[in-house]
C-alpha cells in the first residue's frame, strides 16, 4: 500500500520531479493511461479489424472444411494474406505504420510462397494442408510476439 505525502502525486513522484520532466509530448500517453503502442483503437478501426478477422476465419473454415461456396476462394486468399501479415505486424511493434504495412505484406507473401514451395518439394501439396501450415506458422508468430511483449512488460514493471 502506497501512502501519498504532501507535495507528492499519487504516482509517487514529487512536485519537483513532475515539473522537471516534460509531459504531453507526441509519444506520451495520457497520465496513468496505457503506453502509446497499447492504446485502444477508435470504434471504426475496431470494427474494420473485427470484420477482417471474421472474413479470414470464415475463409479458413471454408477451406479446411472443404465446403463448396462461391466465397471460398476469395475468403481463403484473404486468410492466406492476412494471417501471416497480422503475425508479422505484431512482431514489428512500434515501427512506422506505413513501413509496418509494407513489411507485413511482403512478409506474408514470402511465408505463403515458402509454405507452398516446401509442400511442393516434399510432394505433400494440398489446399487444406497449406491453409493449416500458414495458420500454424501465423499462430506461432503471434504467440511468440505476445510472450515477448509480456516478458518485456514484466521486466519494465520491475525496473520502474
Amino acid at each position: 500500500m502506497h501512502h501519498t505525502f504532501p507535495g507528492e502525486d499519487p504516482t509517487g513522484r514529487s512536485d519537483r520531479q513532475s515539473a522537471d520532466r516534460p509531459t504531453g509530448g507526441p509519444s506520451d500517453g495520457p497520465p496513468g493511461g496505457p503506453p502509446p503502442d497499447d492504446r485502444p483503437r477508435g470504434g471504426a478501426a475496431s470494427l474494420v479489424a473485427g470484420a477482417a478477422f471474421g472474413t479470414a476465419a470464415v475463409g479458413a473454415v471454408l477451406s479446411i472444411g472443404d465446403i463448396g461456396s462461391p466465397l471460398r476462394a476469395p475468403f481463403t486468399l484473404f486468410f492466406l494474406l492476412m494471417a501471416p501479415a497480422a503475425a508479422i505486424t505484431a512482431a514489428l511493434g512500434r515501427m512506422d505504420p506505413l513501413g509496418r504495412a509494407v513489411v507485413a505484406g511482403a512478409g506474408a507473401l514470402a511465408v505463403d510462397l515458402l509454405v507452398a514451395q516446401t509442400m511442393l518439394a516434399l510432394h505433400l501439396w494440398s489446399v487444406r494442408g497449406g491453409v493449416l501450415a500458414v495458420a500454424a506458422l501465423s499462430g506461432a508468430g503471434l504467440l511468440l510476439s505476445a510472450v515477448r511483449r509480456r516478458g518485456r512488460g514484466g521486466h519494465r514493471d520491475r525496473v520502474e
